[in-house]
């Protein structure tokens, strides 16, 4: 199994380059990541030395409700510019002469912007169980995909996190039950006891979002859900840890399934391969133009086995 890495490698790399080239180029790429989020890297038109990335998010709204702002302010807030394109809701500047020492890990930071925004609705959601207020907290929503979302929810002993993922083909489906009855089943082990207990219904949701108008229950949408106990967000390392690793499940689940198909098409197009050289060795030989022989009327002509021959009685070979 690959781990998935919470930042986006691509966009670190180009970052990268940009950073440490000794002469400033004209740059103009689009980057896409998990999740349709679109990352615009450009120069400005006034100033090559100025570089512009701008990020689009469709539940950007969302997780400004549960307060991306802040956590936008917070981590990059001496970047922060205002958005002059309307298709984008975040846009950092860098001057390209004015950049700190270790540019590897400014590369590396902003290429988390992705993982920093949806952590929102996790934060607040730990926030609210250290408060311990009574009763459940608000349930936090984030549609992070088309007809998919992230369901958060803090009470006074655990947060619940409740995925909702389509299985587009039948054989997505049944991979994806095989890969979720093995997250629910190595819990039993003695080793990952203290992982996150995970309950995965295929149809009908679970009951913290049976309230919810509009959520489809077909055999195409899965629910997927994690509880979290306080062990797993106590201290702050334990925190960004969950959330960087529950973020990207959606995403880990799909790309497993996609290998796991490719996976068994390669093992099939080697078994048909290798069932072709039978066929191909059980193959007659075919009759080579020298031993061809035509009559006049252009019917072939072999030789019969020449048969035993005996002093007293011989015959003709043809």
């Amino acid at each position: 199994m690959i781990l998935l890495e919470p930042n986006s490698y691509v966009l670190e790399e180009t970052l990268l380059a940009r950073f440490t080239s000794e002469k400033p180029e004209v740059v103009d790429i689009t980057l896409v990541d998990f999740d349709n989020v679109v990352y615009h890297v450009q120069t400005s038109p006034e100033q090559r030395t100025l570089l512009n990335l701008s990020v689009e998010m469709k539940y950007f709204n969302e997780v400004v409700e549960y307060g991306a702002q802040d956590i936008l302010k917070r981590e990059y807030g001496d970047y922060l510019v205002a958005t002059t394109n309307p298709q984008y809701q975040i846009t950092l500047q860098f001057n390209l002469e004015q950049l700190p020492a270790d540019k590897a890990a400014l590369a590396k930071h902003v290429s988390m912007l992705k993982r920093n925004m949806l952590a929102s609705s996790f934060i607040r959601a730990f926030e609210y169980w250290e408060s311990q207020q009574e009763g459940a907290g608000p349930l936090m929503t984030t549609h992070y995909r088309d007809n998919e979302a992230i369901y958060v929810q803090a009470q006074q002993d655990r947060v619940t996190v409740i995925f909702s993922t389509l299985f587009k083909e039948e054989v997505d489906r049944v991979l994806g039950r095989v890969f979720l009855q093995e997250f629910v089943d190595a819990r039993r082990q003695v080793s990952i006891q203290n992982a996150p207990q995970v309950l995965y219904s295929s149809r009908e949701p679970p009951l913290e979002i049976r309230h919810l108008s509009n959520l489809r229950q077909d055999d195409s949408v899965g629910y997927v859900s994690f509880v979290l106990f306080p062990r797993h967000f106590a201290d702050m390392e334990s925190r960004e840890k969950t959330i960087s690793q529950i973020q990207l499940f959606r995403d880990y689940l799909h790309y497993h399934i996609k290998c796991a198909k490719a996976y068994m098409h390669s093992r099939m197009r080697l078994r048909v391969q290798e069932f072709l050289k039978v066929i191909n060795r059980a193959k007659p030989d075919r009759v080579t133009a020298a031993s061809d022989k035509r009559t006049a009327t252009g019917r072939y002509m072999r030789p019969h086995l020449r048969q035993p021959t005996s002093p007293q009685h011989v015959e003709s070979d043809w």
